[in-house]
């Protein structure tokens, strides 16, 4: 009897071992805001989509655009009618199909849902329709390059009708979308749950059967984590602690330059010297060694970088080069503009360290200027809120990026965009994007690229300063990662030994 008893335990303990193995927990820096695609917008908000929400379209790891929700799709001839055909059997998580009236629904739940965060990327859609059970026709105001690539982010990600619907504003706290993982429970500032959906139209190449998002904004406590296997994987590795994973031979990382861009955003809508007059912020820019942050900060890691697209990338405007530091020019541009120094400047931050550590050097740095940067730290919800209500002077900010440089530009810097957190506008601005952005000739979108430099890098509603290299931990037990270049995990084929 007794055998029987051990037998039954051991083969107990077997199983509960292989489903603890096939539960990834994946560390984030920061607990994401609304779940929801229309209205979310931040990073880590991506991580957890990127598990239970498919799109449209997605990236491969070259940044070729490739089939997801929607198999085919053509353009009409003059470019303004772009036909999708949807993947046959798919589910939303509630057991709803989605088809072409699921996606016209979401299109205009975009369009229409007033604080959707999609409008901007998506306002050239003039009307979406149905012309089969399958098959969709995105009809066009004008002619707009960057719309696949803005299906491949939350433009892109289809929810339930049925669900949004019936639960509201309160979607975000039951997210119910078609992706390989179905929401279970969400405990904010601590963790995220989800587990694999049986009917996913992909299943057969999903392993893992739950993943556990934890937030851990602290990049020391995060790495203590995974090497103490309380984590399996995180994002977001600190560039100094990059030496001490590569010596751990039970540790593995993965790395990739991102999309986006850190900067300094300017409220040019308050009342002080920074705003009001472009020599100021002129010459704060000149105040700063980007070289030199990237070293004593990331060790070395980081791209230095002066637009919205890294140096590296084809659409950098090679006519802007960095800036190099010039503290005599700086000072003499505070002179002609007539500053008392130290001019008092508030600079908001994420309460992360790797945000504390570069705001500290900036502000030694601009301090031999004139400047006395006044740091306050916040939580990442919160500075979103202190950036859309306008309630902050300076602000280091992180942008993870987009396939398209009119991701990265569009919603910042368009007189009416969502995320114009400088409150910048300007029409030849505007007419640059109007360029870009109505023509699929790539010589003509990088002649817009290059006009909207030369206004842009002159007014600097933002001060760019580098481009991150993205880096991974994660246990050897993982087998299946691969790196992405917008910085997100593909889970297909992910799986724990």
């Amino acid at each position: 009897m007794w055998k029987r008893t051990l037998a039954m335990a051991l083969l107990a303990a077997g199983l509960a071992t292989g489903a603890q193995a096939q539960t990834l927990r994946f560390g984030l820096m920061e607990d994401p805001d609304a779940l929801d695609p229309t209205f979310a917008r931040t990073f880590s908000g991506r991580m957890v989509f990127a598990a239970l929400c498919d799109k449209l379209v997605d990236i491969d790891a070259k940044l070729t655009i490739v089939p997801q929700l929607a198999t085919s799709w053509s353009w009409s001839a003059d470019q303004k009618t772009l036909t999708m055909k949807i993947r046959e059997g798919v589910l939303f998580h509630d057991g709803e199909k989605l088809d072409a009236e699921a996606v016209k629904f979401n299109l205009e739940r975009h369009l229409k849902s007033q604080g959707s965060q999609r409008r901007g990327e998506i306002s050239a859609i003039d009307t979406v329709e149905v012309v089969d059970p399958l098959t969709v026709k995105i009809n066009l105001k004008t002619p707009f390059a960057p719309l696949l690539a803005q299906f491949t982010d939350r433009a892109g990600m289809m929810v339930s009708p049925k669900a949004a619907q019936a639960l509201g504003d309160k979607f975000p706290s039951a997210p119910v979308c078609a992706g390989p993982f179905k929401f279970v429970e969400r405990v904010a500032q601590d963790r995220i749950v989800v587990e694999k959906f049986p009917d996913y139209w992909n299943k057969d190449a999903i392993f893992l059967k739950r993943i556990e998002f934890k937030v851990i904004p602290d990049t020391t406590v995060r790495l203590t984590n995974l090497r103490s296997g309380q984590l399996d994987l995180l994002e977001r590795l600190a560039p100094t602690d990059l030496a001490q994973v590569q010596s751990d031979s039970k540790l593995k990382v993965g790395s990739t330059y991102e999309l986006g861009y850190q900067t300094l955003l300017i409220n040019l809508s308050k009342d002080n010297p920074l705003a009001k007059n472009p020599k100021v912020r002129e010459a704060l820019e000149l105040s700063l060694d980007r070289d030199a942050i990237n070293q004593v900060v990331f060790n070395g890691e980081f791209l230095p970088g002066n637009q919205w697209v890294n140096p590296k990338n084809p659409n950098y405007v090679s006519a802007f080069p960095i800036p190099k530091r010039d503290v005599a020019k700086a000072k003499a541009l505070l002179k002609e503009a007539g500053v008392t120094t130290p001019l008092a400047v508030n600079l908001t931050i994420f309460s992360d360290n790797l945000s504390a550590q570069s705001a500290q050097v900036i502000q030694a740095m601009a301090k031999e200027v004139g400047f006395d940067l006044k740091i306050q730290a916040t939580d990442f919800g919160t500075a979103l809120n202190l950036a859309d209500q306008g309630n902050y002077d300076l602000m280091l900010y992180n942008w993870s990026g987009r396939p398209d440089p009119d991701g990265n530009t569009y919603n910042f810097l368009a007189c009416k965009a969502p995320l114009n957190y400088p409150r910048y506008c300007n029409e030849k601005a505007e007419a640059a994007f109007q360029g870009e952005r109505q023509n699929n000739d790539p010589e003509v979108r990088k002649a817009a690229w290059k006009d909207l430099a030369t206004v842009v890098l002159a007014d600097r509603p933002l001060i760019y300063l580098y481009h991150r290299k993205l880096l991974w931990a994660y246990s050897t037990k993982l087998k299946g990662f691969g790196e992405y270049p917008d910085g997100l995990v593909r889970f297909t084929g992910l799986k724990l030994d």
